[in-house]
């Protein structure tokens, strides 16, 4: 194993997760092992160690990696000028282009969410996802007031995401065409049955 050089801390750091998303996302919390990360960055195990306490602290930082540009996207929106729908267009365009342009991010919540590690999940949802959710639940609230903003909150993001990870499938369905995979297209979809049916929501 050729050992890497790096002439920041900040510089380890990011190669470590660089390597650690990939293997996560495509082996699960339990299928990756610290020797493995270690070998695929080119560093000692006890290097990694200084980096990272252990395995868990590791993962919990790859899916804040893996997420952390698309909270700044959202963050970007949120201080958008413009109507509550307007903003609730430009959240779920640029959501949906976010998501689709990174399938390891997709998987590492495909996984938590299939493995169900209680402690983990408790972790990612107040320390990763907490203050993006609150955002969406804010925006929730704007449009439709007489809706549960929670379940609102969860439906703007799981339509989304729904598409998303149904794209393998779709095009062997009935009517499935290859323009249903373009971000856009989707975002246009999503945003068009919130306008149409769910803000319409009432008691």
């Amino acid at each position: 194993m050729a050992k890497a050089k790096f002439t920041t801390s900040s510089e380890a750091v990011t190669a470590i997760l660089n390597e650690s998303i990939p293997l996560f996302a495509n082996h699960g919390f339990s299928g990756v092992s610290i020797r493995q990360v270690a070998n695929a960055v080119g560093i000692s195990i006890a290097t990694l160690y200084h980096y990272f306490p252990d395995k868990k602290t590791l993962y919990l930082k790859s899916i804040e990696q893996a997420f952390s540009d698309k909270a700044e996207g959202l963050t970007d929106v949120n201080n958008t000028p413009g109507t509550t729908e307007e903003r609730l267009k430009l959240f779920i365009l640029r959501f949906t282009e976010l998501m689709s342009g990174d399938p390891n991010f997709r998987l590492l919540l495909q996984r938590e969410l299939l493995d169900a590690d209680n402690f983990r999940l408790q972790l990612l949802a107040e320390q990763v996802f907490k203050e993006q959710f609150q955002n969406v639940l804010d925006l929730a609230k704007e449009i439709s007031p007489k809706c549960d903003s929670h379940l609102m909150a969860i439906s703007i993001v799981g339509l989304i995401l729904f598409h998303l990870e149904t794209t393998p499938i779709r095009m062997y369905l009935p009517e499935g065409r290859e323009e249903h995979n373009q971000p856009e297209v989707i975002a246009h979809h999503v945003f068009m049955l919130l306008k149409n049916g769910v803000l319409k929501c009432s008691d």
